[in-house]
């Protein structure tokens, strides 16, 4: 169908069939579908256990749902004297407090990287499948909070954007768009330019101008000036959670290997048993690395770091302080 591009940024195409190869390479619908029994127990809300990552030195970094202005009335006994509106007070010679009403819900958008920088893996899953699978997780922890879902899926040639509603059609078009990016990756495609993530990011920017809960799951390539500025606004304006997708591979690359690495047009050969094409590789992985922790010390931003040689609701519940508690 000639729309079909069109549908699929939506969040509006059909359900993908369904695949039958290794998950550990691709997953399917049927298999994120099936995580939410799983999420039970995880939350993105303030109150966090003691040992999640979420929670800084003074507390949670999340602050939740904001406050709605209820009504403007006279003070009465017991009132918190904080409420005082003191402007009112002065103007009207008699104390006034301004009442405010928690909102029900707060909208969420999970941003999740599908490029073909994601798809590798050298123990376990491809970086693509943790990152799916930790998407999937959140959706269904924060449908299930009571929150409005959305997400944004980027391929190299594609983004698909779901706007935050809260409701099972919001959360089966945000799962249809990933398990279909998902899908989609394969070794054989024709190389395209990767979207830089300050353009993901700005889109972000559009749909969540602040009191959202965003959370990024990436292994953040292709990073620029913008980036940075852009990760800073978001961080002050909502709240904001970077889950850093990574491979044991790139972390300590192994001597003595030759490998030959291919975009699908160019070859070349890379051998880590030369000292200095190691050092520069080594230097390239752990820079992403480093600058996202940056990010965290100067922003203020919680990191999950996320490992594709592990299974990832393991390292959910761990990040999150859930390890050991009864599902």
């Amino acid at each position: 169908m000639r729309d079909r591009p069109a549908r699929i940024r939506t969040g509006t195409a059909p359900a993908p069939r369904e695949s039958r190869g290794d998950p550990r390479i691709r997953t399917d619908l049927s298999h994120l579908r099936g995580l939410e029994r799983a999420a039970a127990g995880l939350s993105f809300l303030p109150r966090q256990p003691a040992g999640s990552v979420l929670t800084g030195r003074h507390g949670s970094r999340l602050r939740g749902r904001g406050l709605n202005f209820e009504e403007l009335r006279g003070y009465l006994p017991g009132d918190d004297i904080r409420a005082i509106d003191w402007k009112v007070t002065a103007r009207t010679g008699a104390p006034h407090v301004r009442v405010m009403t928690e909102e029900r819900d707060r909208p969420a958008l999970i941003v999740v990287d599908q490029r073909m920088s994601m798809f590798f893996g050298s123990r376990l899953n491809m970086k693509s499948v943790t990152a799916a699978e930790a998407a999937a997780l959140s959706a269904f922890a924060i449908l299930g909070q009571g929150d409005r879902l959305g997400g944004i899926v980027f391929r190299d040639e594609m983004i698909a954007e779901i706007r935050p509603a809260r409701s099972r059609l919001a959360l089966n078009r945000f799962l249809s768009a990933l398990a279909s990016a998902n899908g989609a990756l394969h070794a054989g495609l024709p190389p395209v330019a990767p979207p830089a993530l300050s353009e993901v990011l700005r889109r972000v920017m559009r749909i969540a101008p602040r009191g959202h809960l965003v959370i990024v799951l990436s292994d953040f390539d292709v990073t620029d000036a913008e980036t940075e500025r852009l990760v800073a606004t978001l961080s002050r304006r909502n709240d904001l959670v970077l889950g850093l997708v990574t491979d044991p591979f790139g972390d300590s690359l192994p001597a003595g290997l030759r490998l030959a690495v291919s975009d699908g047009a160019l070859q070349a050969e890379l051998d880590t048993g030369d000292a200095g094409q190691r050092a520069r590789l080594q230097d390239f992985v752990s820079g992403r690395l480093a600058q996202v922790l940056d990010w965290q010390r100067r922003f203020g931003v919680p990191v999950l770091p996320l490992s594709a040689a592990e299974e990832t609701l393991p390292q959910i519940r761990r990040l999150m302080g859930r390890a050991g508690m009864a599902r």
